[in-house]
């Protein structure tokens, strides 16, 4: 519910900023119609405290009517000319999972995409399993914003009442989630490794206590049911060609004074030939069995001639191995590549968590019980700075 106290003074600042045209000012004070949805703007902006939202107790309220698993679309610059921005992967991961989600429950799939202009998303959308697409055009989302996104996605869910609703665990996911959480005042979980249904809940499990146990969540009194989930755990399923979404448009009116922070100077800087470890199909990962930094250099030039990246362990990453943007794991990055070698690395959770998702792991290690064989489709027992160079050997005979 939303009120306007005998405070208001007609000032008239709230009326232009309210994205749905809600507000009209009668006798100077502020009167909201029937298109209001609670999204909170005008609560910002109002310089006197006049007007107030409160929120029914979650334990009071009917959620009969809140129905369909929604995925945020979030979108990456190509870095071409062209300036047309692409899907990120990352979107495409949770398609796959909430797909499953919806299926069990029976609801609807449904991508939430918010853009200055459509460049025919709605058609990898629903290739990779939306139903529906829920989109809003705004000259005003040409790029990312807090304050923008946030009041859309708000005024979004409020008025069609999702379940559930995922995030990618990305720093725009990571901005925007708690942002959305706050203003409709339901809980969130972040960095979820599993998402699965349970009595018509979203159970949603990621590691606490420094990754050494997994917790699984449930928020029975909250909705929608919101997650973050980290890039690379989940896996992006094959688009079906000629699959179809249904594309519901929503207009929104954007006021430009609603951005509190403003972009100055916009730089990006690609580092000539680099691979980001996120994005390789090929790691090469060091952990504190390479015992020194000479010897970690060694799988630089295993990564080489392999065509991949080096990865490295959170030990090797502290003993000053190899650079903190090279960590696989929780607290560090999450990487699915096709093929990891891990030389020197017992397993810790922290460190399964963030790769067991690899097409096909190789473990060398000469502890014979060292956890990652748990997770590795090859395991070597021995020594491995008797192996790494014999293995660098063969591969230069080979080319």
């Amino acid at each position: 519910m939303i009120e306007v106290s005998n405070k208001c003074i007609g000032c008239n600042k709230c009326v232009p900023v309210c994205p749905f045209a809600a507000i009209n000012m009668i006798d100077k004070k502020a009167t909201m119609n029937e298109a209001c949805t609670l999204c909170g703007v005008c609560v910002q902006v109002c310089p006197v405290n006049a007007i107030t939202i409160t929120r029914e107790e979650a334990s009071a309220r009917d959620f009969s009517g809140f129905k369909g698993v929604w995925v945020y679309v979030e979108l990456t610059e190509t870095g071409d000319k062209s300036h047309q921005k692409r899907i990120k992967p990352v979107t495409f991961e949770l398609l796959a999972a909430g797909r499953r989600l919806a299926d069990e429950l029976g609801e609807d799939l449904c991508a939430v995409l918010l853009c200055d202009k459509n460049h025919n998303y709605e058609k990898e959308l629903g290739a990779h399993g939306a139903d529906k697409v829920y989109m809003v055009e705004h000259e005003e989302l040409f790029e990312y914003n807090t304050d923008i996104f946030s009041t859309v996605i708000v005024a979004l869910v409020t008025r069609h009442k999702p379940s559930s609703m995922l995030y990618g665990a990305t720093i725009q996911g990571r901005d925007l989630a708690p942002r959305v959480a706050s203003a409709l005042y339901v809980g969130l979980t972040a960095d979820c490794t599993g998402l699965a249904i349970k009595d018509g809940l979203l159970l949603q499990s990621r590691p606490a206590f420094g990754g050494n146990i997994m917790a699984d969540i449930l928020a029975p009194n909250s909705r929608p049911q919101m997650s973050t989930v980290r890039p690379n755990v989940m896996k992006a399923g094959e688009p079906v060609l000629g699959r179809t979404a249904v594309v519901v448009r929503e207009t929104a009116k954007l006021d430009r004074s609603l951005r509190r922070v403003k972009v100055l100077e916009r730089k990006i800087e690609h580092d000539a030939g680099a691979v980001k470890i996120e994005n390789a199909n090929i790691i090469v990962s060091g952990g504190r069995g390479m015992k020194t930094k000479d010897k970690f250099k060694q799988l630089d030039e295993l990564a080489k001639l392999l065509g991949g990246v080096v990865g490295a362990s959170r030990a090797a990453v502290d003993l000053g191995f190899k650079e903190k943007t090279h960590q696989v794991g929780q607290s560090g990055t999450t990487v699915s590549p096709k093929l990891y070698l891990a030389f020197g690395i017992s397993g810790a959770v922290q460190h399964i968590v963030g790769m067991k998702a690899s097409d096909v792991i190789v473990a060398v290690n000469k502890d014979p019980n060292a956890p990652i064989f748990n997770v590795a489709k090859y395991g070597i027992v021995g020594d491995i700075h008797e192996i790494v160079p014999k293995l660098i050997e063969a591969l230069k005979k080979a080319k």
